[in-house]
């Protein structure tokens, strides 16, 4: 999935994306509400983290403007503010989740995974297709029942192209949800990527190549 924390401290921003990315999330950061207004107008986000006090843009109407946009990120505030009060008006501003500083980092990371599974069409938890077994809440794989050892990038490529049930995944596509914005785009990384997976997955071949057009598990 593709996540931008929003969070006007910059080494506590840091530290969550550091963390959420070894929990093989895409992750950008910005650090006020001008920057998080522009960078979903042009990047398409599971789910925006978003600190309410911050500068240039106060949280509230960057959540007022995402909400009023259509359904999609989905909002958790991430906040100081912890009274009832606070958390009623964050709901009602359009927040889809709340959680008040300081707060356990697994939680965090479990409430991101629920509204990220909210934001996409209901997939069971067990992603199965030709033999292969993908866990997405315990971040396994295992193929006829062996268990594979995937990075977390080969990971979330392998889970975005089980989730299409046999349609073809662009290699942009793939880009996007499982790498940030820092990455070049004419770099070869997916290729790279779907080699590995190809190698580790094992025969016979699990994934092709349409040419020109992207990636698919048929």
């Amino acid at each position: 999935m593709r996540v931008l924390v929003v969070e006007d401290e910059r080494l506590l921003a840091d530290a969550i994306a550091d963390g959420l990315r070894r929990h093989a999330m895409a992750v950008d950061t910005v650090y006020d509400g001008a920057a998080a207004l522009e960078r979903t107008s042009v990047n398409d986000y599971d789910v925006v983290v978003l600190d309410r006090d911050l500068p240039h843009v106060h949280g509230d109407d960057v959540c007022s403007a995402l909400s009023d946009a259509g359904g999609h990120p989905r909002i958790l505030m991430l906040t100081a503010s912890t009274t009832i009060a606070d958390r009623v008006t964050g709901l009602g501003l359009g927040a889809d989740d709340y959680l008040a500083k300081p707060f356990a980092f697994a939680e965090l990371v479990a409430r991101i995974q629920a509204l990220a599974r909210r934001s996409r069409p209901a997939n069971p938890p067990v992603l199965e297709r030709n033999g292969v077994q993908l866990d997405q809440h315990r971040r396994t794989v295992s193929r006829d029942s062996t268990q594979i050892a995937l990075s977390r990038k080969e990971f979330a490529v392998l889970n975005e192209l089980m989730l299409a049930e046999g349609g073809v995944v662009s290699a942009e596509y793939l880009l996007e949800k499982a790498w940030d914005e820092h990455t070049d785009p004419f770099t070869g990384v997916v290729r790279y990527t779907i080699m590995m997976l190809r190698r580790k997955l094992g025969e016979p071949p699990l994934i092709e190549t349409e040419p020109g057009v992207g990636y698919r598990m048929p």
